[in-house]
Order: structure tokens, then C-alpha cells, then sequence
């Protein structure tokens, strides 16, 4: 779906047969591209949501599509990477690993870096898909490498975080919390020396690019499988506790929080002063410091006042007591507006619009 970014109405939807699940849209020159639960790459026309093409891959895609020039980078739970053209979707290449292709890939310098789910690092070359680097990546990995300079730095679901050398093709360091052991799906956003990601031990951590050793840590109350994104001094990310946590890049103070009512294990995305995220209850919030300035709700969310509202009034049409019949229709008829708008204060207390 395409929302109004100022205030949050829709604009067009477009229909994928099988739905859309782990894979975040990318967009390049007035173009959308998504992949979906059934392996379809969709290419989708920004401006009004009318299809444009659509390439079939023979697994379930998670990965997200990166656009480079006139090609778009998708990867398939076929175990293919696949080049195609922006154009057409006509396929360029496709370079073969030995299981899924989670991960979204990187490119840098005209290479497509990306660790995978058979432990492997690679580097694909962007113009033909001739592979230019390989060697083991550490881990199983869903993560996607963030790339700063000659390194990459991801998280693995051996429960470390990971810095590769891409020149000498080897592991320079890597992070455990000594205290406890969880997976990282989080990708890692790097800004400087900082690497900052979350982790499915409830922590959000920034990491010191050359060392490795911890900068600072951030407790939140359930796994952050949300993937940070960096401005201006400031840390943005999700975490499935609900919460979308704001906080100080140097300190890993926490500089504000929004409650979405959900949890986070999207990704925010950052436009024009905004930031935007979506629930795990398909609801997409436009988060501020106190509260959100719209949110588009999705089915789920949008069917629970009405259950209370039509619950009431079933109640009081069936209510067994003696009761006269205008007494009970006008009682019904109130329901409506009486219930709607408790569950609206009740809402917005529990939103922070009230406080």
C-alpha cells in the first residue's frame, strides 16, 4: 500500500496473491519493488499502484530487493540470488548458494556482499554474478552486512556479532555477551565507529567498529529483531515489546519512546524529518515523541472496537430481565457511541494521546 506521508491516508493498495511477508519494499525512479510469500518479485508503479511486471523465483522470498542502476537484486528461498532488469524484469544472472538467501545483500564497489544460511560469506560481482570472495561466515546468518570501508559487520544465529576482513577474507572479531546467549537477526546499522543492532536477548547494542568491545548496551523488555536506523546523532528502532525506543548514539541514552500497543520487528523508515514503522498487528505508525500523529490500522486491530461495540449491544438485546422493547432498541442504539468512545479513551491512554 502506498500512504500519504503528512497525513497517513491512503493512496492506492496493490493485491499479492499470497501476501507479503518478511520483504520491505524498495523504490527507484517512480518504481516499487516487493517480493511475496509465493516467490513473485513485483515491480509496481509508484504513482498510482498499477502492476508493471512480475518475476516468478521458485522459493519464498523474505530477502528484500536492492535496486543498483538499471538491475534489481533479489534473493529466493530457492537458494538463488537473482539480477534482473529494472526494465522488464528479464533475468541477467543468477548466482546458485547451497541453501535460503535470507539475508538482504550489500554492494559496494560494484560487489553484492551478503553472508547466507549455509554459513558462508560471498561476494558477487554486480555485473555478471561471477562470485569474487568466499569464506566462512561464522554462523547462520539472516542478517545483511552493514559495510563500512573493507569490513562487514553482521550478526549470526550463533549467538555473536561478526566483523569480517574482506581482504584478508577472514574474521577479524567477534562479540558474545558473556552473560547470555542469543541469536542476532537484527542487521547492524554502522555510522563512524559505532555498529549499533539488537539483539534477541532484549538489548540493543553499539559495538566499537575496530575492537569489537561494547560501547553501551540498552535493556528493553522482549527480543529486538528490529534493525536500527541513524540520524543525526540519534538511534531509531523497534522492539517486539511494543515499544519504538529513540536513543542517544554517543550515550545509548534513551531520549524518548512511543508505545505502539505492538510489537516492532520492523525496521523504521526515515523521510523527510518522519519517522515511520509498522506493527507486528499490521498497523503503521507515524511515530512523534509522545504520540502517534496517525496510524493506518490493519484489519486485526480495526475488528476489536467493533467486537465490544456490537458484543454491547448484543447484550442488551438479548438481556433475559424484563425490559420495554423501546427502552432496549434505544438502549442498543446508545451502545455505539458509548462504548466507541471508551474504547477510544481507554485507547488513547494506553497510546500516550492523553498524557
Amino acid at each position: 500500500m502506498s500512504i500519504d506521508l503528512q497525513t497517513g491516508k491512503l493512496r492506492w493498495k496493490y493485491h499479492a496473491q499470497e501476501g507479503i511477508g518478511e520483504s520491505s519494499p524498495a523504490v527507484r525512479d517512480g518504481v516499487v519493488y516487493i517480493g511475496d510469500s509465493a516467490g513473485l518479485l513485483h515491480a509496481v508503479r509508484a504513482a498510482d499502484g498499477k502492476g508493471l511486471w512480475t518475476f516468478k523465483t521458485n522459493g519464498e522470498i523474505k530477502s528484500s530487493p536492492v535496486v543498483a542502476g538499471d538491475r534489481v537484486l533479489i534473493g529466493s528461498y530457492d537458494g538463488n540470488l537473482y539480477s534482473l532488469s529494472t526494465r522488464d524484469g528479464k533475468l541477467l544472472w543468477k548466482y546458485t548458494t547451497s541453501n535460503f538467501v535470507h539475508a538482504t545483500p550489500s554492494i559496494q564497489d560494484g560487489v553484492i556482499y551478503l553472508g547466507g544460511c549455509d554459513e558462508v560469506f560471498r561476494g558477487v560481482r554486480l555485473s555478471d554474478g561471477e562470485e569474487v570472495l568466499h569464506f566462512p561466515a561464522g554462523g547462520y546468518t539472516g542478517a545483511s552486512p552493514a559495510m563500512v570501508a573493507q569490513r562487514a559487520y553482521y550478526g549470526t544465529f550463533s549467538n555473536d556479532v561478526v566483523a569480517a576482513d574482506l581482504r584478508g577474507k577472514r574474521i577479524v572479531w567477534r562479540y558474545q555477551n558473556p552473560a547470555r546467549s542469543f541469536p542476532f537477526y537484527s542487521s547492524a546499522a554502522a555510522l563512524g565507529d559505532r555498529i549499533v543492532l539488537g539483539g534477541r536477548d532484549k538489548l540493543v547494542y553499539c559495538l566499537n567498529a575496530r575492537t569489537g568491545k561494547p560501547v553501551w548496551t540498552f535493556p528493553t523488555r522482549a527480543r529486538v529483531d528490529s534493525s536500527p536506523a541513524i540520524a543525526s546523532g540519534r538511534v531509531y528502532i523497534g522492539s517486539n515489546d511494543g515499544h519504538f525506543y529513540v536513543l542517544d548514539l554517543a550515550s545509548g541514552k534513551k531520549l524518548w519512546d512511543f508505545e505502539a500497543g505492538a510489537p516492532l520487528s520492523a525496521s523504521p523508515a526515515i523521510a523527510e524529518g518522519r519517522v515511520v514503522i509498522a506493527d507486528a498487528h499490521c498497523n503503521i505508525h507515524l511515530a512523534g515523541s509522545r504520540h502517534c500523529p496517525w496510524c493506518v490500522h490493519g484489519r486485526a486491530a480495526s475488528a476489536i472496537p467493533w467486537m465490544f461495540i456490537v458484543g454491547a449491544q448484543a447484550a442488551i438485546s438479548f438481556w433475559p430481565g424484563p425490559m420495554h422493547a423501546g427502552v432496549r432498541l434505544a438502549s442498543a442504539m446508545a451502545a455505539f457511541p458509548v462504548v466507541g468512545a471508551v474504547i477510544a479513551v481507554a485507547y488513547g491512554f494506553s497510546m500516550g494521546y492523553w498524557r
